[in-house]
């Protein structure tokens, strides 16, 4: 029988539950158990792939191919493999289903509630993901916090799952804020406790707090919390800001997390084996020497826009126990003249012309490209990185004047960079770009293909638009050439002849990079700036 383990928030959003939940999942994975974790999001969305990066932050690419919320990345890199559409659980799937149910008559004739048609169809999709993943323990974050409308009927779910699976298989732990007052020098839990009575209200009692706060719980504090939330001390944990997130598991382990847990859903306690993740750890936190790395992007503004970027960009600077210094370039800045880009040249650092949609700040990401390339600087394009890279190549090189992609351009004389032929029927933007996980074959003797150690790769994709197969001969003619073929012949990498890491992708082979196992092009790029 599965043992479910529910992980709600509390306070405000953006707290770390998702890392929390990541770590729980990570440490009885490691403990030996088959594990999955499920993300709920309470909004009505399908998935997010629709959402503005400055409202949610990055949209997350599963191998088949669904636009999640970015805890699933966290997700997978803590545990180490790759999780499916089913993993993440929205209020739109869930209303969308039962309303496609009543409208076959499945309710034969029934008043459709809430509870209990819309709380079962929340269980069902949750107890279906554990049985086809083989879990032993499912992992479950509910997105938002206590209180919310719009989460209610998930928290309630949650409530009947305990009901109907037993005491001893349900496990449920609580986050919430508990702040430090400077002025005072103090640590606040009245939040906490009024979060976990909201809690309660729903009727919903924790078993373990996880205390997030700028500084570790006193005992006192913990104190206060047990009496007030009527959760014994000893299950009540200490999550304190850290500037490493993979330490996260470590730390809550060493408090007796891994095996309150164990007690209390009735499993024989086994100790994590932890060496390879303490190593990676301790690499990135003792590393010695410094990796300058740009970022050229639209969303710099909410880093979160990147995150699986910037945790490649860590797992694999690792690698070379060098700790990487981010400095973010906005683009917009660059095109409206805000930011002359020849100040940011810097033959010690790396490049990264990052992933966006749409006008805005293309021609500031083109002006960058033109310096880089110009200069030899270690350079990676992700997506609309490598596009962008054909399109400056084009004007620059070949002489193709007023080239661009019809992205930006609708009327460009010559599109090197033009919109998917299947696309052009599409009329629904959800899920309806080339997503999840495509097949791509090297050709030999390139940079790329050196890189993967590999001819035939599979990353990743999520876009509408390809280079122009077309204008490959024109690229290629000026050393800019096709390093990867997709199955349908489009390019998939390119690089610059010669140069030391001048390379674009249109996968996003930051979605396949792990802690433990780092992805081959942001490796190639990290050596590449620290000259090994």
């Amino acid at each position: 029988m599965t043992k479910y383990i529910v992980v709600t928030g509390g306070v405000l959003s953006s707290l770390g539950k998702g890392i929390v939940t990541a770590s729980i999942a990570n440490l009885l994975s490691r403990s030996g158990y088959s594990v999955t974790a499920i993300k709920i999001d309470p909004y009505i969305n399908i998935d997010a792939g629709t959402m503005n990066p400055y409202a949610h932050g990055e949209v997350f690419v599963t191998d088949d191919g669904a636009e999640t919320d970015l805890d699933i990345g966290h997700y997978e890199r803590f545990l180490g493999k790759s999780l499916s559409r089913a993993n993440n659980i929205t209020t739109g799937q869930i209303y969308l289903s039962v309303i496609e149910k009543e409208r076959r008559g499945d309710y034969l004739g029934e008043c459709v509630q809430v509870i209990p048609h819309i709380t079962n169809e929340i269980k069902a999709r949750i107890r279906e993901v554990s049985k086809s993943q083989g879990a032993d323990i499912a992992v479950i974050e509910v997105g938002g916090t206590v209180g919310d409308i719009e989460g209610l009927p998930f928290i309630e779910a949650m409530r009947q799952l305990r009901l109907e699976e037993g005491f001893n298989n349900v496990l449920y732990i609580h986050v919430a804020l508990v702040p430090y007052l400077k002025s005072v020098g103090e640590i606040k839990t009245k939040p906490l406790q009024h979060s976990v009575q909201e809690l309660r209200r729903i009727g919903v009692q924790p078993d373990i707090i996880i205390a997030r706060g700028e500084k570790p719980l006193s005992d006192e504090a913990r104190r206060k919390i047990s009496l007030f939330t009527n959760v014994q001390p000893d299950m009540i944990f200490s999550d304190p800001d850290v500037d490493n997130i993979y330490r996260v598991p470590l730390i809550l382990h060493s408090q007796g997390l891994t095996r309150k847990i164990s007690e209390r859903l009735g499993l024989p306690y086994r100790e994590p084996d932890l060496s390879s993740w303490e190593v990676f750890v301790d690499k990135l936190d003792n590393a010695s020497r410094r990796v300058k790395i740009y970022m050229v992007g639209k969303y710099t503004k909410v880093r979160d826009s990147y995150i699986s970027i910037v945790e490649a960009v860590k797992h694999a600077s690792a690698e070379y126990m060098a700790k990487p210094e981010i400095t973010w370039v906005e683009a917009t800045d660059i095109e409206n003249g805000k930011i002359d880009p020849e100040g940011l040249l810097d033959r010690d650092a790396g490049y990264i012309v990052l992933p966006g949609f749409g006008r805005r700040g293309a021609e500031g990401k083109i002006k960058m490209l033109r310096l880089l390339r110009e200069n030899n600087m270690v350079t990676l394009g992700i997506c609309f990185g490598l596009q962008l890279m054909a399109v400056e190549v084009a004007r620059n090189l070949a002489g193709l004047e007023r080239a661009s992609s019809t992205e930006i351009d609708p009327h460009t004389p010559h599109p090197v960079v033009d919109l998917l032929e299947d696309q052009k029927k599409i009329t629904k933007l959800g899920g309806t770009m080339r997503l999840g996980l495509t097949r791509s074959r090297l050709v030999k003797g390139t940079l790329v293909h050196s890189l993967y150690g590999s001819i035939e790769v599979y990353e990743r994709h999520r876009h509408r638009y390809e280079v122009n197969p077309k204008y490959i001969d024109k690229l290629e003619n000026v050393g800019f050439i096709v390093s990867g073929y997709s199955d349908e012949g489009f390019p998939d990498f390119m690089e610059m002849k010669g140069y030391r890491f001048f390379i674009g992708t249109q996968a996003h082979p930051e979605y396949r990079s792990r802690p433990l196992s780092p992805s081959p092009l942001f490796l190639g790029l990290i050596r590449s700036i620290v000259g090994l």
